[in-house]
């Protein structure tokens, strides 16, 4: 068990100095028996994001999340805190509430602030406690509270998402988000709401799919249509058990401005004012997300509200006044951050070991992908968009099962899904001879195949010989 404040095998990786070339195995992605071992070692002993706290408002309210065999029951209890258990109950191992077949997990309400074995009724109150059982003196006194009772979970908050934790020995879960979490926190994700959120199944390892949303190397083969907004060089930087990306250029030179995110840059071309809206207007139209209608409006009118030549500095800094002014004027605050603190976080983040996120002023995108059980051809994939809105302004949202289509999923989104089939079967090729990650673009995926090594024990990257 890594005890707190420890990270498992650190001081063995981290001397491999990410921006040199280096390789690592297809093993976590195509071994059934990696598969399997990362019940244990990985998932049994990392912090992981289940769900968000506006999801559980109510005495009673409960959720389940399924990682492997596992499940875990999370609901809010009288005392108003969040509470997690292993879903099983103690005397014969059923399913204490039953996850619908096909769905993401089980959700409701325990109006009676309990819950009931459907088996031989054995009933437990929302602290974890067995409240009844069945003849109990049958037991002849065997039966103690330790033996009956719910098996807890460690469970906390982060910026509005629930996240859980199978170790009881594990370190806090700040600890485990530094720095991340230290460099996030200007952004205020816990004022923002659900958009949307959707789901799929793929037949690709659950890295496989994270890593089609990690690094923008991908953009000029992926998403050709996007090129006419930039290069899309990036740096990526290892940030303990996360990571970081931002923009950059190969010649490491600064662009208009140094705060720079999908959105928060002016594209490149002549007017930088129609070039603005028209990056808007895509991401808008073709992610769903990356942007709100808010900042698309105000992007829109820069051709109205600025001469033509204004340079790309100054209409970006208009653009984002006008945003901050918009919000204003509908009761929504914009968080409060520096450049220099826009510019710290960069472009999007991978949280260790499943999370990434896209992160704007107003907006975030994000994605969990996770096994299907402990099949290593398979993975549940998670998009979500949340965004800041007036006070009871947040549309009603539920998880949406959507097939991996364009018309499901939008185009850019639908571009990423076109990789992740064809690229676990070139994994599984015998013509394979490893990965080769881009030693300044891509360190985040390195990264998260050094701190995997570390919880596994295998597949540590290794210098190109």
């Amino acid at each position: 068990m890594n005890k707190k404040g420890d990270i498992p095998g650190q001081d063995r990786v981290a001397t491999v100095d990410l921006s040199e070339p280096l390789t690592f195995p297809a093993e976590a992605y195509t071994s059934p028996e990696y598969a399997a071992a990362e019940a244990e070692k990985l998932w049994a002993r990392v912090w992981q994001h289940v769900g968000r706290v506006e999801e559980l408002p109510h005495f009673g309210d409960y959720m389940t999340y399924e990682i492997c065999n596992d499940s875990i029951l999370i609901v809010r209890a009288n005392d108003n805190r969040l509470r997690a258990y292993h879903n099983v109950c103690p005397h014969r191992g059923r399913r204490l509430v039953p996850v619908p077949k096909g769905s993401n997990g089980a959700r409701g309400n325990s109006k009676a602030g309990r819950f009931f074995c459907g088996y031989h009724g054995w009933t437990f109150d929302l602290a974890g406690n067995n409240t009844d059982i069945l003849n109990r003196e049958d037991w002849q006194g065997a039966l103690t509270e330790e033996r009956v009772c719910l098996s807890p979970v460690q469970v906390d908050t982060w910026g509005g998402w629930i996240f859980i934790n199978m170790d009881p020995d594990c370190m806090p879960l700040r600890t485990f988000l530094e720095p991340a979490a230290g460099l996030l926190d200007p952004f205020q994700f816990e004022n923002m709401r659900y958009r949307f959120r959707q789901w799929t199944v793929f037949d690709c390892n659950w890295k496989v799919a994270l890593e089609a949303f990690m690094e923008p190397y991908h953009v000029a083969a992926t998403h050709p249509q996007l090129s006419k907004y930039g290069d899309f060089y990036a740096w990526s930087k290892a940030q303990g058990l996360h990571g970081n990306d931002g923009f950059d250029t190969p010649d490491q030179a600064a662009e208009d401005s140094a705060a720079t995110t999908t959105v928060h840059r002016t594209g490149k071309g002549a007017d930088a004012r129609r070039m603005m809206a028209q990056m808007q207007r895509e991401f808008w139209e073709t992610v769903g997300a990356a942007t709100t209608q808010v900042m698309v409006d105000a992007a829109e009118r820069l051709v109205d509200e600025l001469p033509e030549g204004t340079p790309a500095a100054e209409v970006h800094h208009h653009w984002l006044e006008s945003c901050k002014k918009d919000y204003a004027a509908l009761g929504v605050k914009w968080p409060d951050m520096s450049d220099q603190q826009m510019a710290a976080a960069g472009l999007a983040w991978h949280i260790f070991p499943n999370m990434s996120i896209l992160q704007g002023p107003v907006f975030a995108l994000y994605y969990r992908t996770r096994p299907y059980r402990t099949d290593p051809n398979k993975c549940i994939y998670e998009a979500v968009a949340i965004e800041r809105f007036t006070e009871g302004g947040a549309p009603a949202t539920e998880w949406q099962f959507k097939e991996a289509t364009e018309e499901n999923w939008r185009k850019v989104i639908a571009q990423d899904f076109s990789n992740m089939e064809l690229v676990q079967q070139g994994l599984q090729s015998r013509g394979f001879r490893g990965n080769l990650p881009n030693p300044h673009q891509e360190q985040k995926v390195t990264n998260l195949h050094r701190n995997l090594a570390s919880y596994m024990g295998t597949g540590a990257p290794t210098p190109l010989k």
